[in-house]
Protein backbone atom coordinates (compact mmCIF):
# COMPACT_ATOMS: atom_id res chain seq x y z
CA UNK A 1 0.00 0.00 0.00
CA UNK A 2 2.98 2.31 0.51
CA UNK A 3 3.69 2.26 -3.23
CA UNK A 4 0.09 3.28 -3.95
CA UNK A 5 0.24 6.21 -1.51
CA UNK A 6 3.59 7.30 -2.96
CA UNK A 7 2.20 7.09 -6.49
CA UNK A 8 -0.91 9.08 -5.58
CA UNK A 9 1.13 11.75 -3.78
CA UNK A 10 2.22 13.35 -7.08
CA UNK A 11 -0.22 15.59 -8.97
CA UNK A 12 1.25 14.58 -12.35
CA UNK A 13 0.57 10.92 -11.66
CA UNK A 14 -2.94 11.74 -10.49
CA UNK A 15 -3.47 13.60 -13.78
CA UNK A 16 -2.33 10.51 -15.68
CA UNK A 17 -4.82 8.38 -13.76
CA UNK A 18 -7.57 10.92 -14.47
CA UNK A 19 -6.80 10.77 -18.19
CA UNK A 20 -6.89 6.98 -18.14
CA UNK A 21 -10.16 7.07 -16.23
CA UNK A 22 -11.65 9.33 -18.90
CA UNK A 23 -10.26 7.29 -21.81
CA UNK A 24 -8.76 3.94 -20.85
CA UNK A 25 -6.23 2.14 -23.05
CA UNK A 26 -4.05 5.02 -24.20
CA UNK A 27 -0.56 4.89 -25.64
CA UNK A 28 2.33 6.93 -24.24
CA UNK A 29 1.97 9.39 -27.11
CA UNK A 30 -1.73 9.89 -26.47
CA UNK A 31 -1.12 10.49 -22.78
CA UNK A 32 1.66 13.00 -23.52
CA UNK A 33 -0.70 15.10 -25.67
CA UNK A 34 -2.81 16.01 -22.63
CA UNK A 35 -0.02 16.82 -20.20
CA UNK A 36 2.44 19.64 -19.83
CA UNK A 37 5.45 17.39 -19.22
CA UNK A 38 8.11 15.70 -21.28
CA UNK A 39 7.74 12.23 -22.72
CA UNK A 40 10.51 11.05 -20.38
CA UNK A 41 8.64 12.43 -17.34
CA UNK A 42 5.41 10.70 -18.39
CA UNK A 43 7.34 7.44 -18.88
CA UNK A 44 8.87 7.78 -15.40
CA UNK A 45 5.45 8.45 -13.84
CA UNK A 46 3.89 5.50 -15.67
CA UNK A 47 6.62 3.17 -14.37
CA UNK A 48 5.83 4.23 -10.80
CA UNK A 49 2.11 3.77 -11.41
CA UNK A 50 2.76 0.31 -12.84
CA UNK A 51 4.94 -0.60 -9.85
CA UNK A 52 2.04 0.43 -7.58
CA UNK A 53 -0.32 -1.72 -9.69
CA UNK A 54 -2.42 1.36 -10.53
CA UNK A 55 -1.73 0.99 -14.25
CA UNK A 56 -1.70 -2.21 -16.27
CA UNK A 57 -0.25 -2.43 -19.76
CA UNK A 58 -1.05 -4.48 -22.81
CA UNK A 59 1.05 -4.77 -25.94
CA UNK A 60 -0.82 -4.53 -29.22
CA UNK A 61 1.71 -4.90 -31.99
CA UNK A 62 4.23 -2.11 -31.54
CA UNK A 63 1.91 -0.14 -29.27
CA UNK A 64 1.84 -0.37 -25.50
CA UNK A 65 -1.59 0.48 -24.13
CA UNK A 66 -2.02 1.74 -20.57
CA UNK A 67 -5.10 0.90 -18.53
CA UNK A 68 -6.25 2.17 -15.15
CA UNK A 69 -6.47 -0.48 -12.43
CA UNK A 70 -8.76 0.98 -9.74
CA UNK A 71 -8.46 -1.99 -7.35
CA UNK A 72 -5.62 -0.54 -5.21
CA UNK A 73 -7.60 2.70 -4.81
CA UNK A 74 -10.65 0.71 -3.74
CA UNK A 75 -8.49 -1.14 -1.20
CA UNK A 76 -7.35 2.20 0.23
CA UNK A 77 -10.92 3.45 0.37
CA UNK A 78 -12.04 0.30 2.19
CA UNK A 79 -9.19 0.37 4.68
CA UNK A 80 -8.63 4.08 5.30
CA UNK A 81 -11.81 5.92 4.42
CA UNK A 82 -14.92 3.76 4.57
CA UNK A 83 -14.24 2.28 7.99
CA UNK A 84 -14.08 5.76 9.51
CA UNK A 85 -17.29 6.86 7.79
CA UNK A 86 -19.30 3.73 8.57
CA UNK A 87 -20.24 4.87 12.08
CA UNK A 88 -21.36 8.30 10.94
CA UNK A 89 -23.39 6.88 8.10
CA UNK A 90 -25.06 4.39 10.42
CA UNK A 91 -26.04 7.23 12.82
CA UNK A 92 -27.44 9.28 9.92
CA UNK A 93 -29.42 6.30 8.62
CA UNK A 94 -30.86 5.66 12.10
CA UNK A 95 -31.74 9.35 12.48
CA UNK A 96 -33.43 9.39 9.07
CA UNK A 97 -35.45 6.32 9.98
CA UNK A 98 -36.51 7.89 13.29
CA UNK A 99 -37.51 11.18 11.65
CA UNK A 100 -39.45 9.52 8.84
CA UNK A 101 -41.02 6.91 11.08
CA UNK A 102 -40.84 3.15 10.70
CA UNK A 103 -42.44 2.33 7.33
CA UNK A 104 -41.90 -1.43 7.66
CA UNK A 105 -44.35 -2.01 10.50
Amino acid sequence: MDKVFKALADSGRRQLLDHLHADNGQTLGELCQHLDMSRQAVTKHLKLLEAANLVATLRRGREKLHYLNPVPILDIADRWINKYERGRLRVLADLKQQLEGDTDG
